[in-house]
């Protein structure tokens, strides 16, 4: 069961990046991050009721409170990452970037958790990594042209990578015992804190006023959109071995790809294809 969980996961992550790069193109990624979160949070919070798993809040542990609130941490690492990232750079290119945390994860989770990577996992590992650097470089000064960014969003792409494997292992540790909705919720505050922290230390606040009604319309349904990622992939995490349930959530990247191509005409060149194709056989070959 805990398959189609991940396998929903991907599907509403992949939903995300797009919704949250039109969302972008006119607010500050950092103040359309906690406006998201602060979606994220209602809706998480919506299902904890609805399955009456508010009783249970008395019942968690000081020890998986702790590796929630750092997984929360890392969470919130990872997004002001990830869509700075979006927010400078192309979705075609960000996002490989970010789905290779699956290489850093399945190297934590074989350290820490124990989850020895069998020989198709690892064969799998090396097609992902080749397919990622197929995906993210281009010919010439091509970037520099179509972004007017340079390689700034390569920084922040690499290091949500980074924050999201560590945030894939401290979930895994903390959600342990605890029902995925609650512990969902529990990490959801955290990354708020964080999010609107930075917002108000930053004095991005006062840019509110200035959110049109299509920007608002994209941050909420892209914060809809990971609302119903997150529940489907920390129940997945919560049933499933973390280097499984990963891979299986990073085939997200195939939905972004395809709404990049539609919805922003972000066009993937035959390089990028044959990379795109490595990362899905990777991928799959590491669920044998």
């Amino acid at each position: 069961m805990w398959v189609l969980f991940a396998f929903g996961s991907a599907l509403f992550a992949g939903m995300t990046a797009i919704l949250a790069k039109l969302g972008l193109q006119k607010v500050d990624s950092d103040l359309a991050t906690a406006l998201r979160t602060a979606v994220v949070l209602l809706f998480s919070w919506l299902m904890v009721f609805l399955v009456g798993s508010e009783h249970t809040l008395a019942l968690v542990s000081g020890r998986s409170l702790m590796f929630l609130i750092l997984s929360g941490g890392a969470t919130g690492a990872s997004w002001l990452c990830y869509f700075k990232a979006l927010q400078l750079g192309p979705v075609s290119r960000v996002t490989p970037i970010d789905k290779s945390s699956t290489i850093l994860t399945i190297l934590l989770a074989f350290l820490f958790l124990n989850e020895v990577p069998g020989t198709w996992k690892l064969i799998g590992l090396a097609l992902l990594a080749a397919g990622t650097i197929l995906m993210v470089q281009r010919r010439g000064g091509q970037e520099t042209e179509q972004t007017g960014t340079g390689k700034s969003w390569i920084f922040y792409a690499v290091l949500s990578a980074v924050f999201a494997a560590l945030t894939s292992i401290l979930a895994k540790v903390g959600i342990q015992g605890i029902e995925s909705n609650l512990g969902t919720a529990i990490r959801t505050i955290v990354v708020l804190v964080m999010a609107w922290g930075i917002v108000l230390l930053r004095k991005k606040q006062v840019n509110l006023h200035v959110i049109d009604r299509r920007s608002w319309f994209f941050i909420v349904f892209s914060g809809l959109a990971t609302g119903f990622s997150w529940l489907c992939y920390y129940r997945a995490l919560q049933e499933g071995p973390a280097s499984v349930v990963v891979p299986v959530d990073k085939l997200s990247i195939l939905v972004t790809i395809a709404f990049s191509r539609v919805f922003l005409r972000e066009r993937l060149p035959k390089r990028a294809l044959a990379g795109l194709l490595l990362v899905v056989g990777g991928t799959l070959l590491m669920l044998l």
